[in-house]
């Protein structure tokens, strides 16, 4: 009998918990390392006077090619992981992924007291965000084929998880610019934060095990402990799972051809302190919090149905944001021109931008594994999965000429 046919109750959802916190988890390295955007091009692009004129140094495109490196690795990995899975035990890739990305987040914090020069402080930075990344996707790919083992409504916590993660990020950095602190000593706070997030991770996946064996399965203890070391052929050649990989996949490329390389240059028309908040409250805030809404929702309504043509209709439909936000107030711009200038146009177009990026993803990677027969759903996340990752990584070599062209 199939482990997700016959789960006993979660008392006192606890493993949901522990998934949610897991899927927290999974996203801290990208969302922090994002959401630090302005500490990095502080580092990286300082402006220095010289003969009575200011002298900015040359650009680093930081964003664009933190978005890439994030990416990359989660592609590359991804496909990995099907030999992962037969050499390594489960164990060992989600705990140590763990322990790496804490040492990864405790580097980057000892760097913010350590002087260095710009172009070697950019490559460590690079290195670092592709290593944190790599093990990241190992924890990723992993965590998804093992929620596929449970019932439906663990994928949509564990991807909820995931959504409040840049929500985690986003107030862990409007916390540091409130402290009013150095800038120095709140970015050193604010790097410290998910060190302590990872570890909560790390423990909380310790307990999962016993109360897996005890509350979800019915089922032999080796089936929670390996996973399976090829695809199904049969799965990526039929129809009954391609067209929600359609759909992850071009949900993705639309939100990261844009954000954050294009939201985070939109300046606002207010000065004073605002100036500070904008981009920690506007880009990122306002995207993690309406995106964990849209994953969310996802829980109590599923709307289009997974066989309606309307479903992915709607998700080509969500292009049109790439050239609203193109012409929101992105300085400095070339050659389109800024139709909407006012910030709360600017927000607003991110919140339906937000919702809608999170409620289609959800929706696409819970629907897959109903159109496969039980026995291939965990082959089917893994499958989703993949098309995931190619989807960021398509929408991060985009953000490269859609940013050129603003």
């Amino acid at each position: 009998m199939s482990p997700r046919e016959d789960a006993p109750a979660d008392r006192g959802c606890f493993v949901g918990i522990i998934f949610f916190i897991l899927g927290l988890g999974t996203l801290l390295p990208w969302n922090f390392f994002m959401t630090a955007s302005m500490y990095f091009n502080n580092r990286l692009n300082t402006s220095e006077w010289s003969n009575g004129t200011v002298t900015t140094r040359k650009e680093y495109y930081f964003d664009n090619w933190m978005t890439l490196l994030s990416q990359l690795p989660l592609l590359l990995f991804t496909l990995l992981n099907s030999f992962l899975y037969g050499w390594i035990s489960e164990k060992m890739r989600i705990a140590g992924s763990l322990v790496f990305i804490l040492f990864f987040f405790i580097l980057t914090a000892v760097l913010v007291k350590i002087s260095m020069e710009e172009d070697r402080f950019f490559s460590v930075t690079m290195a670092t965000i592709w290593f944190i990344n790599s093990f990241g996707a190992v924890l990723q790919g992993s965590l998804f084929g093992l929620v596929g083992l449970l019932p439906q409504k663990y994928s949509a916590v564990f991807m909820s998880g995931q959504g409040l993660a840049g929500t985690f990020a986003a107030f862990a950095m409007i916390f540091a610019i409130a402290s009013e602190a150095d800038s120095e000593s709140a970015a050193l706070g604010y790097f410290i934060t998910p060190c302590v997030g990872t570890l909560i991770t790390l423990f909380s996946y310790m307990l999962l095990p016993k109360l897996v064996s005890e509350c979800v399965f019915r089922c032999n203890p080796v089936t929670f402990m390996w996973f399976p070391s090829q695809l199904n052929l049969r799965l990526i050649s039929g129809v009954c799972i391609w067209l929600m990989a359609f759909c992850v996949t071009f949900v993705f490329t639309v939100t990261l051809s844009v954000f954050p390389a294009i939201t985070v240059d939109v300046k606002t028309v207010y000065g004073g302190k605002w100036e500070r908040y904008f981009i920690p409250v506007f880009c990122f805030l306002f995207f993690n919090m309406m995106d964990f809404t849209g994953r969310t929702v996802t829980v109590f309504f599923k709307w289009p149905s997974k066989d309606s043509r309307l479903f992915p209709l709607l998700v080509v439909c969500r292009v049109i944001f790439v050239p609203l936000l193109m012409m929101c107030n992105v300085q400095e711009r070339h050659y389109m021109p800024v139709l909407f200038s006012n910030d709360f146009i600017f927000a607003t177009i991110m919140v339906f931008f937000s919702v809608s990026s999170g409620y289609f993803v959800c929706l696409s990677m819970t629907y897959a594994p109903q159109l496969v027969e039980p026995k291939d759903a965990e082959t089917a996340g893994a499958l989703m999965t993949f098309f995931l990752a190619l989807g960021l990584s398509l929408g991060a070599a985009l953000s490269f000429p859609l940013r050129f062209l603003v």
